[in-house]
């Protein structure tokens, strides 16, 4: 199963087409060369490495560039046919559409898609499309070819001038341009059961049986079942269990071996006619392909991100996949913006920023419904973030459908770090983060920490330092910071760091105000080491060196 595709773009001049095909691959993202392409959904540096790693993580590759570029580019990875994504050369101005790897993946289907949405011809250069108008051995949804080797030799033959003749039920071929004869010796196979394709035959299984798991969760025992009923492991549409058993992760892990949807039920309600039953497992077989998503739920996931400081090159990439991949995103409007675009069949729930409880447990509402939730933070969400409400969230609930529910926080690159990292290495060695909002915690206690903190000579980075309702707090921190640092003491301010309005100011304790601090400043206060060095430009980089003298 491919990832979603990725649109590369070389130049701007491409950015109009780009979104046409994104409209038709809703969650294909666009990727842009910096410095040449605005707009663009993510930034790459350079093409030749970014081309090549796509390929090698089977992402389909939609490059708005001509054709030899590509072909060089990932000249050097070509090795399997059967194993390769879907590529394709789409002209910037959408005039040209040509398929180049990944026929067994379905990359002339994507080029028809692409042309008819352009409004162009594509350049299907595949001899057995273009002499039977499709491809025989990439069949749709719901089936699955059991020989690729086989099948190869079967088209050449049909290629060759034999006649075919089709036995089950292929209702996509019904259209096609086959040479078809009752008597022909060639045919195409459609069926569920289990042996192996003959020399004459193309063996395609429809995806008909759904393995209901009570006993064993293991893909062995799965096997052996459809194998007591005399059906192929490749007409196997879906795993299903009770909802009971959303958290066996034995459950998730047979139905990744078989590479088949997992799929929650509360009864037997909507499941074909029962076919065996072994080992306290069940197999149902219908009479046409299953729809996986027709049936019960999937187990909800509810993902609680950072989008790091604000630049996308910031965001680390499993991020970027369950934005990718998500149904539903909760957050404070200005992150959601952050996170998108969005695509049109996904939901954004935006809420205030002090509503983080009543945020969370609609999260989890979501999420136990069965979809893929992402709630969305800046920076790091652990650090004074939504990860902490959401799992505050579920310690207060009762609700036990909250427990079904897959949680999983990745993490972002947080404002300290991101300011520290563009100041040099003021975190070099020992130091703290501390919020002085005292909307979650008393002043009193605000003070105690950061007294302490100074006089372990920490060096210490401050969030939400100073807001229009409590002007007077920063000024009071740094009273009190001052009674164990001298005025001296570096001082290095981040506003917007990572983000087009960033800014970054060496100071000093002494020389700090708190009329150069707003709530979009980072404040790291250095230790007695924290050290200036020239940069040889006029400016400085700032550290804290990893000793003591």
């Amino acid at each position: 199963m491919h990832n979603p595709p990725a649109i590369v773009l070389l130049g701007n001049g491409g950015l109009p087409v780009a979104r046409r095909i994104q409209a038709l691959y809703p969650q294909a993202r666009i990727l842009g060369l910096t410095g040449r392409v605005e707009g663009a959904d993510d930034a790459y540096a350079e093409f030749g490495d970014t081309l090549r790693e796509l390929y090698r993580t089977d992402t389909p590759i939609i490059a708005l560039c001509a054709a030899g570029i590509v072909i060089r580019t990932l000249a050097p990875l070509l090795a399997n046919k059967g194993a390769e994504p879907p590529v394709l050369a789409v002209a910037e101005d959408g005039s040209a559409v040509v398929p180049l790897l990944g026929g067994l993946g379905g990359v002339n289907r994507m080029a028809r898609e692409i042309a008819t949405a352009l409004d162009v011809a594509p350049a299907i250069t595949t001899s057995g499309e273009l002499r039977f108008g499709t491809c025989l051995l990439d069949p749709p949804t719901g089936y699955a070819l059991a020989d690729i080797e086989q099948g190869k030799r079967f088209v050449s033959d049909l290629l060759g001038g034999e006649a075919v003749r089709v036995e089950g039920t292929a209702p996509w071929l019904e259209e096609v341009r086959l040479p078809l004869a009752d008597e022909a010796q060639r045919v195409i196979h459609v069926t569920a059961e289990a042996r192996p394709a003959e020399r004459h035959e193309l063996l395609i299984h429809p995806r008909t049986a759904i393995a209901r798991i009570d006993g064993t969760a293991d893909a062995e025992a799965v096997r052996l079942l459809l194998a007591d009923a005399g059906l192929a492991e490749l007409s196997l549409a879906c795993l299903v269990a009770d909802r009971s058993r959303m958290i066996d992760t034995d459950l998730a892990t047979a139905a990744a071996t078989l590479r088949v949807p997992l799929r929650f039920i509360s009864d037997e309600t909507g499941l074909p006619p029962l076919r065996q039953q072994a080992h306290g497992n069940r197999l149902y077989l219908a009479a046409e392909p299953v729809d996986p998503a027709l049936i019960g739920q999937p187990r909800g996931r509810l993902t609680v991100v950072g989008l790091g400081p604000g630049a996308a090159d910031f965001m680390v990439p499993a991020v970027r996949q369950a934005l990718d991949e998500a149904e539903d995103l909760l957050g404070y409007e200005t992150y959601i913006r952050m996170a998108g675009p969005l695509r049109a069949d996904q939901v954004a729930h935006c809420t205030d920023n002090r509503e983080e409880l009543q945020r969370a447990r609609h999260a989890f509402e979501l999420a136990a419904s069965g979809r893929r939730v992402v709630v969305v933070s800046s920076g790091d969400p652990g650090v004074f973030a939504m990860a902490a409400a959401v799992l505050e969230a579920l310690d207060e609930s009762r609700d036990p459908e909250w427990l079904h529910v897959e949680l999983q926080v990745f993490p972002g690159v947080s404002a300290a770090l991101a300011t520290a990292a563009k100041a040099g290495a003021p975190l070099g060695h020992d130091f703290c983060l501390i919020s002085l909002s005292d909307n979650l915690k008393p002043w009193e206690v605000i003070e105690d920490r950061l007294d302490h903190a100074a006089a372990a000579d920490l060096a210490m980075a401050f969030y939400n330092p100073i807001s229009r309702a409590r002007p007077w707090q920063l000024g009071r921190a740094l009273e009190i910071v001052a009674r164990h640092r001298r005025p001296e003491t570096v001082v290095v301010l981040g506003r917007d760091v990572g983000r087009p309005a960033e800014k970054l100011t060496l100071t000093s304790l002494g020389e700090l105000t708190p009329e150069q601090v707003d709530m979009r400043t980072l404040v790291i206060i250095g230790s007695s080491l924290t050290r200036r060095v020239p940069k040889g430009n006029g400016e400085d980089w700032v550290y804290t060196p990893r000793w003591y003298r």
